[in-house]
């Protein structure tokens, strides 16, 4: 038996997340284990979307945070690991040169990745291979809050897929104007046009949480219309009011409805029946890369 200790961290627009995972092979069978997953909300976008540079504050919260990463990591003894920024630090005007200044005060060095890169790490992940059976057609989603990135798979291949820069926290800042959900619409309609009995695939941590909500265990689906409601019925309360009711943190409670608004949309446009979700994500496809690059 070996096994291996290896880390993914995503740097989003709205957390930064540290996944450490244990990766055990046996018996000619690998198995992925996590062993530890923190989160922090630093909210880049908020700085990057709104006034299109990290702020000194935020970029002072995102060292201490690597810092501790740095930290946990050698305390896990992780062999290994790989620091993915993605929209909110790549379209700040400032975006290189706080990475250069997490490089020198944690020796972190992190990567500027794009959509299509983010999205094909997550299928890193190997979530299609148990679902696969399940529909021809899948739509995968994944709202992030600085961009949206969909693909669809037809007969297990890639048929489309896309980028959005509408998320949670450009939401959020009111920075999401009408032809950027015109475009998205245009794009859903067009590609799913003539395929049937598509099935949603979402990703990211508002539908996670909304799956926990609705009490959906793993490889349960939720229709089009149980999501529908929960949207409605969140919206209806004010943001305080969401904590309480349904348990969430604050971070979460100011952004939910606009993911769900996102994922509702694009169900309603790929006439999608039901969404299942995986519960994979970007750390996962970091994790998945690594053991493939150095050590499969």
């Amino acid at each position: 038996m070996k096994i291996h200790k290896l880390a993914g961290i995503d740097i989003g627009s709205n957390s930064v997340r540290l996944l450490v995972s244990n990766i055990i092979e046996h018996s000619g069978q690998v198995t992925f284990k996590k062993s530890s997953l923190t989160r922090l909300p630093i909210r880049l976008g908020t700085d990057a979307f709104g006034q299109g540079e990290i702020s000194p504050e935020t970029q002072k919260r995102l060292v201490q945070g690597m810092k501790a990463y740095h930290h946990i990591m050698q305390v896990h003894g992780v062999q290994r690991y790989r620091a993915c920024a993605t929209s909110a630090l790549r379209e700040a005007q400032n975006g290189l040169h706080v990475v250069e200044a997490i490089d020198k005060a944690t020796g972190i060095n992190i990567e500027l990745i794009s959509g299509k890169e983010e999205a094909r790490m997550i299928f890193n992940t190997g979530f299609l291979e148990n679902i696969k059976d399940q529909a021809e057609t899948f739509l995968y989603i994944d709202v992030g809050g600085g961009s949206t990135e969909l693909t669809l798979f037809h007969k297990n291949q890639i048929a489309a897929s896309h980028s959005f820069k509408i998320g949670t926290i450009r939401l959020l800042a009111d920075k999401v104007k009408s032809k950027h959900w015109q475009e998205m619409e245009d794009w859903v309609k067009k590609k799913t046009l003539g395929m049937s009995d598509i099935l949603m695939v979402g990703s990211g941590g508002n539908i996670n949480r909304t799956f926990k909500l609705a009490q959906k265990r793993k490889g349960e689906s939720m229709k089009y219309g149980a999501l529908k409601t929960i949207y409605t019925d969140l919206k209806k309360l004010e943001y305080q009011d969401r904590m309480i009711n349904y348990d969430l943190n604050p971070d979460r409670a100011d952004v939910i409805t606009h993911a769900l608004k996102i994922y509702t949309r694009v169900m309603k446009w790929s006439a999608a029946p039901k969404m299942i979700v995986p519960k994979k994500g970007l750390a996962d496809g970091i994790v998945r890369f690594l053991y493939r690059e150095h050590f499969a």
